[in-house]
């Protein structure tokens, strides 16, 4: 028997127009647009919609858009297919796209969350702002490699693996001179590419030690209940239900690397075999055929 899982993407996904048709074909997804907006303050609509770019990929606008993106994407599938999302049993998300999926297994409802989400784009923006650091993606080297990368580079200064995405693709955090010597490094070690990012700040690294604190305070004053279904973590590629321990992982998570291709051989072993990519982008489903090619990966669109 088929086991389904539901993905949600993190911060880099989002494009201007994302959400567009949702609104216009979904009411639902139209209500979760209006609803962000009373609880943020701003129209998070039409700049999802309309732009300009260099607001939206900020990152205090940034994660909140696709938080509520994703979710606006879920009722699509759930007025599609109703049938898929009774059949869910496991979610994971990249990054931010964790508190998606806590919103999509029942541990959550929107607005905390939203609110939650706002905070923590908050802390991790003022944390990029007092100390100046990025991130720079490294293709095809091995994870050893990127270490040994990594410790030439640090040069007193932070540098550490932030993401491990799939074989071959690997993301690390640190301070702007680090990212930028690892850079030419990875080049000169074969890497087939070493791109830097264009997000804040070193990320998933202990750069953002002020926003965890600061994020952690913010759990404490929420709600949380027992998801309803398997929520496989970043941190260890693992599930976890008790509320006070979904805490401390969402906090911790911001110190360190996201395990994703842990996360999904976790899923695969479980026997999983059916996958949907819900919200913008197409980077999910990528990474997966990069780790299983023969498992499908269903792309519900934004």
């Amino acid at each position: 028997m088929s086991k389904t899982a539901f993905l949600f993407p993190g911060q880099g996904a989002q494009v201007v127009g994302m959400g567009l048709r949702l609104a216009e074909s979904y009411p639902a997804a139209r209500a979760i647009y209006d609803h962000a907006a009373e609880i943020l303050g701003y129209d998070l609509a039409k700049i999802c919609f309309e732009g300009p770019l260099e607001t939206l990929n900020s990152t205090r606008v940034s994660q909140p858009a696709l938080y509520t993106t994703s979710l606006a994407a879920l009722e699509s599938l759930r007025a599609d297919d109703p049938a898929a999302v009774a059949d869910c049993s496991a979610v994971a998300g990249l990054s931010l796209g964790e508190y998606t999926a806590l919103v999509a297994a029942g541990a959550i409802d929107f607005a905390p969350g939203l609110r939650l989400v706002q905070a923590r784009a908050e802390a991790m923006q003022e944390a990029a702002d007092a100390k100046p650091s990025g991130m720079v993606s490294i293709l095809g080297l091995e994870q050893q490699q990127v270490q040994d990368l990594c410790d030439a580079a640090r040069k007193g200064g932070t540098l550490e693996i932030a993401n491990l995405l799939c074989p071959g693709n690997i993301a690390v955090s640190g301070t702007r001179q680090a990212c930028a010597l690892v850079a030419e490094l990875a080049v000169a070690a074969g890497a087939m590419r070493a791109i830097e990012l264009t997000v804040a700040g070193g990320f998933h690294t202990p750069l953002m030690a002020p926003a965890a604190h600061h994020l952690q305070a913010a759990l404490e004053e929420v709600s949380l209940r027992r998801p309803t279904m398997a929520v496989v973590f970043n941190v260890d590629a693992r599930p976890h239900n008790e509320p006070a321990e979904i805490r401390q992982l969402l906090a911790t998570q911001l110190l360190s690397p996201v395990q994703w291709e842990d996360s999904m051989r976790y899923l695969l072993a479980q026997g999983f075999d059916r996958f949907y990519e819900v919200g913008p982008g197409r980077v999910l489903r990528g990474l997966l055929k990069r780790i299983q090619r023969r498992i499908p990966c269903h792309t519900v669109a934004a």
